[in-house]
């Protein structure tokens, strides 16, 4: 059910930008933590607060991935399947993890714990093979450690980001991703070294970047 919490939370987020229907995004994701998905109460919702219609609220909530129409588990674990994580692991990761959580993609264990599913490049492809967590990221998996991470999840056990804070629950990360602040942000380190290899040969070598205006 949309609270009136919630709608107050959802008019403050379309009043952020001149134009509110801008808001549409971080307001599905509002949606999300609420509801455990994108609910036609929370369509309408959006829809009624930003002045459109529940089809054009739709057309958006049904092309972005990130938008779920079935409830989603505490935690979702996004393999890469893309060509560098796929070749350094990762569809024999994600096999795996079909296996020994018994679902398929995009399906939520019987404990309604762990959403599986395939993604596209999470732009991590200097640490492939990628897992992300609520889109937090877990590097350099194989197939033994992302099944160890599936299972300290399901445990409860404290789960941190290989460059980032604590993993919290899918609905908590997508009221950040709301726009919410929750004070985890500079939890963890921004970069790893395979990030930065790049920058020390530059430091090494005294590479600058142009000036202004040269080509």
């Amino acid at each position: 059910m949309i609270t009136d919490e919630t709608k107050a939370e959802l008019r403050e987020i379309a009043a952020r930008y001149p134009q509110p229907r801008s808001g549409l995004l971080p307001m599905l994701h509002l949606v999300q933590s609420a509801e455990g998905r994108v609910t036609a109460e929370g369509i309408e919702a959006c829809a009624e607060i930003l002045g459109i219609t529940a089809a054009e609220v739709s057309g958006v909530a049904t092309f972005y991935t990130m938008y779920k129409r079935r409830p989603m588990g505490d935690y979702h674990v996004g393999v890469c399947t893309n060509t560098l994580c796929a070749v350094m692991g990762g569809d024999v990761i994600f096999e795996r993890l079909k296996e020994h959580l018994g679902v398929g993609n995009d399906e939520t264990t019987e404990d309604g714990k762990i959403t599986l599913e395939h993604v596209e490049c999470n732009a991590a492809c200097d640490y492939a093979p990628v897992v992300m967590v609520n889109w937090e990221f877990m590097d350099n998996q194989t197939p033994e450690s992302a099944t160890r991470l599936v299972d300290d999840l399901r445990a409860g056990s404290e789960v941190r980001s290989t460059r980032g804070p604590r993993i919290c629950t899918w609905r908590e990360a997508e009221r950040v991703l709301a726009g919410f602040d929750d004070g985890l942000a500079d939890e963890g380190p921004a970069a790893g070294p395979a990030t930065l290899v790049g920058l020390e040969i530059a430091r090494e070598n005294g590479w600058k970047a142009p000036e202004g205006g040269q080509q």
